[in-house]
This record gives C-alpha cells, structure tokens and sequence, in this order.
C-alpha cells in the first residue's frame, strides 16, 4: 500500500524534535508583525527617496509584491513541513542536500554579520547620548543580554520580541496617523502640502527608480524569521498560515504606506531625508517637539530587535543544519530545549565582525559586507525553485498539508523568478551593487560546492 507522506532524504524531516513549543501564538503574531519593521525602513529609506524621488513608492511596490510572492511560497511550505530550519529543509527536501547546505549557511553568514551591524549601530545611538563611552563596550553589552536571553529559553526571545515589535508597530502607526491627518489637513498647527511635492515624480528617471527599486528590495529582510520561530510555537501549522495571510497588508500599510506620507510631506530633494532619516524630516515638518529624539528611540528598539531575532534565527538555521548532518555536531547540542552552543556560535561570530569593523575596517569588513550584499536574493530563488518542485509531490502524495497554497500556481512562482533575475541584472549594471553580486556569488558557490561534494561522500558510505 502506497504511503501517503511525502518522501524525504535522511534525517530531513522533523530536524527539530528536541525543541520544545515554548512560543505562545501572541509571540508568533507580533514577531511577523514586527518582523516587517527594521532599521532599514527607519534610515536607509532615505538613499532610496533621494535617487527615486516619490517614485519610491512605485519601487516599494514593486519590491512589495516580491515579497509577498516569495512569504506565500515559503508560507505554503512551512505550513506542510514546519522546520527550525525553515527554507534550507525544503530546499534539501525539494532540491538536494548540497541545496540545503547552501541555503543555510549562506542564511547563517548574513544573519551573523548583521548581528554585529546591527550592534554597531545601537552603540553609535547610545554614544550620543553618553559621549565618551566606547562604542565596542556598549556592542558587547548588548551581546552579552541578547545571547544570555537566547540561552535561557525560547519564550525569552518571544517575549523580547513581542515588546520591542510592539513598541515599533506603536511608533509607525503613529507616525501614519499624524501624516495622514497632516495630509488632510486638519492636524492643528500644520498646512496640507497637497500635491506640491508629488510633481517631479520620476526626477532621476529610469536610473533613479533603479537605485531605489535595489535599496527596496534589501529593506525587506527580517521576513523570514516567523516561518524558521513557528517551529516552535504552540501551533506550527496555523500559526504560519496566520502570518503569511497578513503579510499583504502589513507589508502595503508599514512600507509602501509610510513611503507615500513622507513623500508628500517632505520635498524628495531635502537634505534632511538623508542626513537625519525620512522620518525624522517628516516629523519635523510636522513640528512635532523632540522628534529626532524620539525616532532614535525607535531606531534603537529596532535594531536591539533585529539583533535579538538574527541571533534566534542563526542559531536555529545552525542546530538545523547540524540535525541533518550539515555541520559540527557540536553546534547541534540542545540544553534545556535550547541549541545553546549553536546560540553562542552565533553571536561570537556576529562580535568577531564588531571586531574587524575596527580592526580591518577597509579591506577585510567591506568585504564581509560584499559578500553578504545580495544573499538574500539567493535564498529567494531557493525558496521559488523549492516551492515549483515541492508543490506537485504534495499535490500527489499528501494533498492534506497544503493549507496555505501559492496563489496562480505555477505562474506567479515563476513571475517571481523572473522578477529576481531582473534584480540580478539590474545589480549587474550599478558599480555600487555589482560588487556585492560578484562577492555573494562567489560565496554561494563555494559553499555549492562543498556541499555537493560532501552529497556525493555521504552517498558512497
């Protein structure tokens, strides 16, 4: 009699039966609600309206609905075989181990060095506020607090994740009702722009939509964490396809929305978009008191959040590689229904980058940063090329677990293939970008071939 699971390499399902469900369905919630909200959207906005103008809301859009595609795709797969390892499993269950291999590790490496940039930054914040203190002691600090919570338990995590995506939701739905009232003019003390900065729309052309459309696209990083944490909450199954269905509207309300009010309210060619950050200049030509202020505030809470889940997600993308022999069997060791060797990994190669950006700040981290520049993209076109291949056997053999499914399939997982390759060449064609393209593509094939040739070992013992 026919099975009716779906088939599945060695040791590839089920990699994380030693981790408890210690995530409540509100941690779940708030980590893909917050998820959507990083330093990225707070400051590095601004590069992109300086280039794009307020055609920027066309580029998040566009990026937007990429994105969309791609959490609808990893959402249909992590619905059907939730894994602390998330897209690396399926891409080994759908592809191959050397897929998996390169996947996560590659995944691992990005989360890693941003764990480090992202301490960086909250030290810079916080030495301005206290001058004279050394930056390096406040990255260590906040290292110490994140790695000490994610040794602890993983309803730690949750719950520092649920205060700070709360406090970040809070911060931007704010900002949108102040904008939107300011738009409409009837925030008191304020008059309505109107149309006034919207007439240049396209004010670099083609080439500046270019700029912007890239700077998009990387601004969406964070997405990913809620399908590798639902492995571990209370409800895997529903709690993925509860996230993935809101993520059209979060992702239309946060990015694409705040885009649109801070290119109404603020002229696209100010210096202050760049120099203090989109929403810093918003607000203060909205006259609110403190604003810079209170958005360093906010920017701090993001980055301390991204910290905390890039470490959470790297240790799991490590302890699941490991589980299914991908890695040191040290970094696999649980205790207490954590990975904790796999979490120290983590954040002391995320301090060893802290280290080099002082050490070697103009050859060995920049290209670190290179390197890392457009992994991202290469996890997307894992996760479309697994979800093509993993659709059908599911369709076939265990029709039960698709509870999310990818909407017009195979089309638009196709569309959205089509849509990475254009990044790639558009990546191709900016100096600024084609370094990175160059430097992740050869990370990511190094790390292709060593995960074939350790394929091709395992298969002959």
């Amino acid at each position: 009699m026919p099975s009716t699971t779906v088939e599945t390499p060695p040791q590839t399902a089920d990699d994380d039966v030693s981790l408890p469900h210690g995530l409540k369905q509100r941690h779940l919630s708030m980590i893909a609600l917050g998820g959507v909200i990083g330093a990225g959207l707070f400051v590095g906005s601004g590069a992109g309206i300086a280039a794009a103008g307020p055609s920027i809301v066309v580029a998040y859009a566009i990026s937007g609905l990429l994105v969309m595609l791609v959490m609808r795709m990893l959402g249909e797969m992590s619905a059907a075989y939730p894994s602390s390892g998330s897209f690396s499993a399926h891409a080994e269950r759908a592809i191959g181990p050397w897929a998996g291999f390169t996947a996560g590790w590659s995944f691992w490496v990005l989360l890693c060095t941003a764990v480090g940039l992202e301490g960086i930054g909250a030290a810079k914040i916080v030495t301005g506020w206290l001058p004279g203190t050394p930056d390096w002691a406040w990255v260590a600090l906040f290292m110490v607090v994140f790695c000490v919570a994610n040794l602890a338990a993983v309803k730690n995590f949750g719950e520092f994740e649920f205060w700070f995506a709360a406090l970040k939701v809070g911060a931007i739905s704010l900002f949108l009702m102040l904008g939107v009232l300011a738009i409409a003019g009837v925030l008191p003390g304020t008059d309505s722009p109107g149309t006034s900065h919207l007439t240049d729309f396209l004010p670099n052309g083609s080439e500046g939509l270019v700029i912007g459309l890239l700077a998009s696209v990387f601004a969406y990083g964070g997405l990913e964490t809620v399908t590798i944490a639902a492995a571990e909450s209370e409800n895997p199954v529903q709690g993925v396809a509860r996230a993935v269905r809101t993520a059209m509207w979060r992702i239309a309300l946060f990015y694409i929305g705040s885009m649109a009010v801070v290119v109404t309210l603020v002229p696209w060619d100010s210096k202050e978009v760049v120099e203090k950050g989109p929403y810093v200049a918003a607000l203060d030509q909205l006259g609110i008191p403190g604003a810079a202020q209170l958005m360093d505030v906010v920017i701090l809470v993001a980055l301390l959040s991204a910290m905390n889940a890039n470490i959470y997600g790297a240790s799991r993308i490590a302890y699941s590689l490991v589980e299914r022999g991908q890695g040191p069997k040290t970094l696999g060791k649980v205790s207490s229904g954590v990975p904790r060797v796999a979490v120290l990994a983590s954040s002391v190669f995320g301090f060893v980058c802290v280290v080099l950006s002082y050490w070697r700040p103009n050859d060995v981290f920049p290209w670190l940063l290179n390197m890392i520049g457009a992994v991202i993209l290469v996890v997307w076109i894992f996760i479309a090329v697994s979800q093509l291949r993993l659709r059908r056997k599911v369709e076939r053999e265990a029709p039960e677990k698709l509870v999310v499914r990818m909407w017009a399939f195979p089309v638009l997982t196709w569309v959205a293939l089509a849509g990475m390759v254009a990044i790639f060449v558009l990546m191709a064609r900016e100096p600024d970008t084609r370094v990175q393209l160059y430097s992740t593509g050869g990370m990511t094939l190094f790390l292709a071939v060593v995960g074939y040739a350790w394929q091709k070992a395992r298969a002959r013992h």
